[in-house]
Protein backbone atom coordinates (compact mmCIF):
# COMPACT_ATOMS: atom_id res chain seq x y z
CA UNK A 1 0.00 0.00 0.00
CA UNK A 2 1.24 3.48 -0.87
CA UNK A 3 0.13 6.41 1.25
CA UNK A 4 0.63 10.07 0.40
CA UNK A 5 0.27 12.35 3.43
CA UNK A 6 -0.38 15.85 2.12
CA UNK A 7 -0.34 19.01 4.19
CA UNK A 8 -3.03 21.57 3.32
CA UNK A 9 -2.36 24.79 1.41
CA UNK A 10 -1.68 28.17 2.96
CA UNK A 11 -4.39 29.82 5.08
CA UNK A 12 -4.75 33.28 6.58
CA UNK A 13 -3.95 31.74 9.96
CA UNK A 14 -0.65 30.46 8.57
CA UNK A 15 0.16 33.96 7.33
CA UNK A 16 -0.59 35.40 10.80
CA UNK A 17 1.13 32.48 12.61
CA UNK A 18 -2.00 31.60 14.56
CA UNK A 19 -2.64 28.25 16.26
CA UNK A 20 -5.76 27.46 14.24
CA UNK A 21 -6.62 23.82 15.04
CA UNK A 22 -10.39 23.78 15.68
CA UNK A 23 -13.15 22.93 13.23
CA UNK A 24 -13.91 24.46 10.75
CA UNK A 25 -10.73 26.55 10.61
CA UNK A 26 -9.62 29.16 8.10
CA UNK A 27 -10.10 28.95 4.34
CA UNK A 28 -7.22 28.77 1.90
CA UNK A 29 -5.68 32.03 0.74
CA UNK A 30 -5.27 32.75 -2.97
CA UNK A 31 -1.76 31.37 -2.69
CA UNK A 32 -3.14 28.29 -0.90
CA UNK A 33 -5.57 27.66 -3.75
CA UNK A 34 -2.71 27.90 -6.24
CA UNK A 35 -0.74 25.41 -4.14
CA UNK A 36 -3.73 23.05 -4.11
CA UNK A 37 -4.07 23.32 -7.89
CA UNK A 38 -0.37 22.45 -8.28
CA UNK A 39 -0.99 19.09 -6.58
CA UNK A 40 -2.60 17.94 -9.82
CA UNK A 41 0.78 18.04 -11.55
CA UNK A 42 2.58 16.59 -8.54
CA UNK A 43 0.24 13.69 -7.72
CA UNK A 44 -2.22 13.43 -10.60
CA UNK A 45 -0.35 10.58 -12.30
CA UNK A 46 0.65 8.60 -9.20
CA UNK A 47 -2.21 6.11 -9.33
CA UNK A 48 -4.16 7.55 -6.42
CA UNK A 49 -7.49 5.77 -6.13
CA UNK A 50 -8.98 7.40 -3.03
CA UNK A 51 -8.66 10.73 -1.22
CA UNK A 52 -9.53 11.49 2.39
CA UNK A 53 -9.33 14.89 4.09
CA UNK A 54 -9.82 16.07 7.66
CA UNK A 55 -12.92 17.86 8.94
CA UNK A 56 -11.21 21.25 8.64
CA UNK A 57 -12.21 23.13 5.50
CA UNK A 58 -8.66 23.90 4.42
CA UNK A 59 -7.84 20.22 3.84
CA UNK A 60 -11.02 19.66 1.83
CA UNK A 61 -10.31 22.75 -0.27
CA UNK A 62 -6.76 21.49 -0.82
CA UNK A 63 -7.99 18.07 -1.92
CA UNK A 64 -10.65 19.41 -4.29
CA UNK A 65 -8.54 20.12 -7.44
CA UNK A 66 -6.79 16.75 -7.32
CA UNK A 67 -10.08 14.95 -6.66
CA UNK A 68 -11.73 16.73 -9.59
CA UNK A 69 -8.82 15.81 -11.87
CA UNK A 70 -9.06 12.16 -10.86
CA UNK A 71 -12.86 12.03 -10.80
CA UNK A 72 -12.87 11.00 -7.15
CA UNK A 73 -14.94 12.08 -4.14
CA UNK A 74 -13.23 13.58 -1.13
CA UNK A 75 -13.97 11.45 1.91
CA UNK A 76 -13.84 13.20 5.29
CA UNK A 77 -12.35 11.74 8.48
CA UNK A 78 -12.35 13.55 11.80
CA UNK A 79 -9.29 11.60 12.91
CA UNK A 80 -7.06 13.41 10.40
CA UNK A 81 -7.57 16.83 12.00
CA UNK A 82 -4.72 18.82 13.50
CA UNK A 83 -3.14 18.27 16.91
CA UNK A 84 -5.36 20.29 19.23
CA UNK A 85 -4.11 23.56 20.69
CA UNK A 86 -6.60 23.63 23.57
CA UNK A 87 -6.37 26.86 25.56
CA UNK A 88 -3.74 28.13 23.07
CA UNK A 89 -6.25 28.14 20.19
CA UNK A 90 -5.85 31.15 17.87
CA UNK A 91 -2.86 32.52 19.76
CA UNK A 92 0.19 33.45 17.72
CA UNK A 93 2.84 34.70 20.12
CA UNK A 94 6.09 32.77 20.08
CA UNK A 95 5.83 31.37 23.65
CA UNK A 96 2.39 29.90 22.86
CA UNK A 97 3.56 28.39 19.58
CA UNK A 98 6.65 26.91 21.22
CA UNK A 99 4.52 25.43 24.03
CA UNK A 100 2.34 23.78 21.38
CA UNK A 101 5.33 22.40 19.52
CA UNK A 102 6.79 21.27 22.82
CA UNK A 103 3.84 18.92 23.34
CA UNK A 104 4.37 17.42 19.88
CA UNK A 105 8.07 17.01 20.66
CA UNK A 106 7.26 15.32 23.96
CA UNK A 107 5.05 12.78 22.18
CA UNK A 108 7.82 12.04 19.69
CA UNK A 109 10.18 11.43 22.60
CA UNK A 110 7.71 8.98 24.15
CA UNK A 111 5.80 11.12 26.65
CA UNK A 112 2.23 10.52 25.47
CA UNK A 113 0.77 11.93 28.68
CA UNK A 114 1.81 15.46 27.71
CA UNK A 115 -1.06 17.80 26.79
CA UNK A 116 -2.01 21.45 26.77
CA UNK A 117 -4.97 22.38 29.00
CA UNK A 118 -8.16 21.80 27.06
CA UNK A 119 -6.46 19.57 24.48
CA UNK A 120 -5.92 15.86 23.87
CA UNK A 121 -2.90 13.94 25.03
CA UNK A 122 -0.73 11.74 22.81
CA UNK A 123 -2.71 8.59 23.55
CA UNK A 124 -5.90 10.22 22.21
CA UNK A 125 -4.16 11.75 19.19
CA UNK A 126 -2.57 8.52 18.00
CA UNK A 127 -5.74 6.53 18.64
CA UNK A 128 -7.88 8.73 16.42
CA UNK A 129 -5.23 9.21 13.69
CA UNK A 130 -4.47 5.47 13.60
CA UNK A 131 -8.19 4.77 13.27
CA UNK A 132 -8.56 7.24 10.39
CA UNK A 133 -5.63 5.66 8.52
CA UNK A 134 -6.90 2.13 9.18
CA UNK A 135 -10.41 3.01 8.00
CA UNK A 136 -9.06 4.58 4.80
CA UNK A 137 -6.81 1.59 4.09
CA UNK A 138 -9.58 -0.91 4.83
CA UNK A 139 -11.99 0.85 2.46
CA UNK A 140 -9.30 1.04 -0.22
CA UNK A 141 -8.50 -2.64 0.02
CA UNK A 142 -12.18 -3.50 -0.32
CA UNK A 143 -12.27 -1.44 -3.52
CA UNK A 144 -9.04 -2.90 -4.92
CA UNK A 145 -7.14 0.38 -4.43
CA UNK A 146 -3.47 0.37 -3.40
CA UNK A 147 -2.59 4.08 -3.47
CA UNK A 148 -4.23 6.67 -1.21
CA UNK A 149 -3.90 10.37 -0.46
CA UNK A 150 -4.70 11.70 3.01
CA UNK A 151 -4.87 15.50 3.25
CA UNK A 152 -4.11 16.58 6.78
CA UNK A 153 -2.05 19.06 8.82
CA UNK A 154 1.57 19.88 9.51
CA UNK A 155 1.97 18.94 13.15
CA UNK A 156 -0.34 15.93 12.83
CA UNK A 157 1.50 14.50 9.82
CA UNK A 158 4.94 15.07 11.32
CA UNK A 159 3.93 13.55 14.66
CA UNK A 160 2.13 10.51 13.25
CA UNK A 161 4.78 9.79 10.62
CA UNK A 162 7.52 10.16 13.19
CA UNK A 163 5.95 7.52 15.40
CA UNK A 164 4.46 5.13 12.87
CA UNK A 165 7.23 4.82 10.30
CA UNK A 166 10.14 2.42 10.69
CA UNK A 167 12.85 4.74 9.38
CA UNK A 168 12.17 8.26 10.68
CA UNK A 169 13.74 9.39 13.93
CA UNK A 170 12.14 11.73 16.43
CA UNK A 171 15.05 14.13 15.89
CA UNK A 172 14.42 14.24 12.15
CA UNK A 173 10.73 15.01 12.58
CA UNK A 174 11.34 17.63 15.28
CA UNK A 175 13.98 19.45 13.24
CA UNK A 176 12.44 19.15 9.78
CA UNK A 177 9.60 21.23 8.42
CA UNK A 178 6.68 20.36 6.18
CA UNK A 179 5.65 23.20 3.90
CA UNK A 180 2.11 23.91 2.76
CA UNK A 181 1.09 21.12 0.33
CA UNK A 182 4.29 19.28 1.24
CA UNK A 183 3.96 15.53 0.68
CA UNK A 184 5.27 12.62 2.75
CA UNK A 185 5.22 9.35 0.79
CA UNK A 186 4.93 6.07 2.71
CA UNK A 187 4.72 2.41 1.77
CA UNK A 188 3.59 -0.46 3.97
CA UNK A 189 0.48 -1.26 5.95
CA UNK A 190 -1.10 -0.69 9.37
CA UNK A 191 -0.28 -4.30 10.27
CA UNK A 192 3.38 -4.39 9.21
CA UNK A 193 4.30 -0.75 9.69
CA UNK A 194 5.18 2.05 7.28
CA UNK A 195 8.40 3.12 5.60
CA UNK A 196 8.93 6.71 4.53
CA UNK A 197 10.18 6.84 0.95
CA UNK A 198 10.32 10.60 0.54
CA UNK A 199 9.73 13.81 2.46
CA UNK A 200 8.76 16.82 0.34
CA UNK A 201 10.28 15.12 -2.68
CA UNK A 202 13.62 14.23 -1.08
CA UNK A 203 14.36 10.53 -0.75
CA UNK A 204 14.40 9.51 2.87
CA UNK A 205 18.05 8.42 3.03
CA UNK A 206 19.17 11.85 1.83
CA UNK A 207 16.81 13.64 4.18
CA UNK A 208 17.67 11.50 7.19
CA UNK A 209 21.29 12.62 6.95
CA UNK A 210 20.06 16.16 7.65
CA UNK A 211 18.17 15.19 10.80
CA UNK A 212 20.47 17.20 13.04
CA UNK A 213 18.91 20.39 11.74
CA UNK A 214 20.53 21.06 8.38
CA UNK A 215 17.37 20.18 6.46
CA UNK A 216 14.30 22.39 5.86
CA UNK A 217 13.74 23.77 9.33
CA UNK A 218 10.39 23.84 11.06
CA UNK A 219 9.56 27.54 11.32
CA UNK A 220 7.46 28.38 14.39
CA UNK A 221 3.89 29.24 13.49
CA UNK A 222 3.79 27.51 10.11
CA UNK A 223 3.21 23.88 11.01
CA UNK A 224 -0.56 23.77 11.58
Amino acid sequence: MRLYLVRHGQTSSNVEHLLDTAVPGADLTARGRDQAAALVDLLGEQGIGAITASTLVRTQQTAAPLAAHLGLPVHVADGLREVQAGDLEMLGDEPSVMRYLGVVGAWLEGDLDAAEPGAEDGHAFFARYDRAVLDAVTAARAAGIDTLALVSHGAAIRCWAGERTLNLSAQFVISTGLENTGVVALTGSPEDGWTCESWMGAVVDAVAAEAAGEGPAAEPGTVF
